[in-house]
């Protein structure tokens, strides 16, 4: 007996390994998956402006990295005791304009050096729904706690996306031909615009990506929307918040894209990185033990043979602990 509804995911005409170098942006899900790719030490720079929910502010970010250009303070804002951007998530203000800008330049610059090498970029929607700041004119990333009478909120339309997207991303593939776009929408519902409302927005946004994938080449579409709400329509694959999605459930999702995108070679290697992280973590009670130490020279020989097939993985930071661990038997 099938008991789910599952989703078919159409085979894409590429696949990701480890020579790949991806980019991902957009909500808090491109976060989990972007810490997924992290953890298995794949090439990814995750938000480099940090979390971004609607499709014009992450626009306004590619458009910072393929411009290039440092922040200075005249494009910072002083809201009560912090200096902040409103192309930023919270997470890159402070009390210090000099730190605030130092954050920001350092993730941009690296973002920029990557564009032109990038083999993929993710992108993931999770609102249509956006803030307009009046006095600068912009959408805005993040509102900052600025008084509400600053903006004004309204809803893009499908053409008002797919507009802006058609431009952006020809001139991405100016910068880099070789460029591919996957899209994906959050399956996070936004409760603060209400369930219709948060509805008509999720369709939006669905409606401009079959909008794009008709118009543009090497353009695609990753439906971790449907698989939460068709293959996973439980309450149990959701937070404590009834809204974000458990871990179960991104582990669920992580483990269908793999499958769609990633090859069995690479699967098993991913394994053997996962554990060695787990092995790297792992909190010994006697690390003087015979065990453990034979445990870690297992890993540093595991981390050595590795590098040598795929000195583009980075275990710096493991050989590291691990060493300090090292004692003779």
């Amino acid at each position: 007996m099938n008991l789910q509804t599952k989703i078919t995911i159409a085979a894409p005409d590429f696949s990701i390994d480890y020579n790949s170098k991806l980019m991902m942006l957009g909500s808090c899900f491109a976060e989990n998956m972007g810490g997924k790719f992290s953890y298995y030490k794949f090439d990814v720079d995750v938000n480099p402006c940090g979390i971004i929910y609607n499709p014009l502010s992450v626009a306004n970010v590619l458009r910072l990295i393929m411009e290039g250009k440092p922040f200075g303070k005249d494009d910072l804002r002083k809201v009560g005791e912090k200096w902040v951007s409103l192309y930023h998530h919270g997470a890159f203000s402070s009390t210090d304009p000099e730190e605030c800008l130092r954050r920001i330049n350092e993730r941009l610059e690296r973002a920029t050096r990557e564009l032109r090498s990038l083999d993929l970029l993710v992108i993931t929607w999770g609102t249509a729904w956006v803030y307009k700041h009046v006095g600068e004119n912009m959408v805005v990333s993040n509102c900052h706690k600025i008084p509400s009478q600053e903006f004004e909120r309204s809803r893009l339309s499908v053409e008002d996306i797919v507009k802006e997207y058609v431009e952006l991303i020809g001139r991405l593939r100016e910068i880099n031909p070789g460029l591919r776009v996957l899209f994906t929408v959050s399956p996070i519902r936004h409760w603060k615009d209400g369930a219709h409302g948060n509805q008509l927005s999720k369709a939006t946004l669905l409606l401009a990506i079959d909008q794009l994938r008709e118009k543009l080449d090497h353009v695609y579409y990753f439906p971790a929307y449907e698989i939460v709400l068709d293959e996973l329509r439980d309450y149990r694959f959701y937070a404590d918040d009834m809204l974000h999605m458990s871990g179960l459930t991104v582990d669920y999702i992580w483990e269908r894209f793999l499958y769609s995108f990633i090859t069995p070679d690479v699967l098993g290697l991913m394994n053997q990185i996962g554990r060695i992280n787990k092995g790297v973590a792992h909190r010994p009670f006697d690390p003087h033990s015979e065990d453990y130490q034979r445990l870690v020279k297992k890993m540093l020989a595991e981390i050595a043979m590795i590098s040598h097939s795929y000195p583009m993985i980075n275990f710096s930071a493991e050989e590291e602990k691990l060493k300090s661990l090292e004692f003779k038997i």
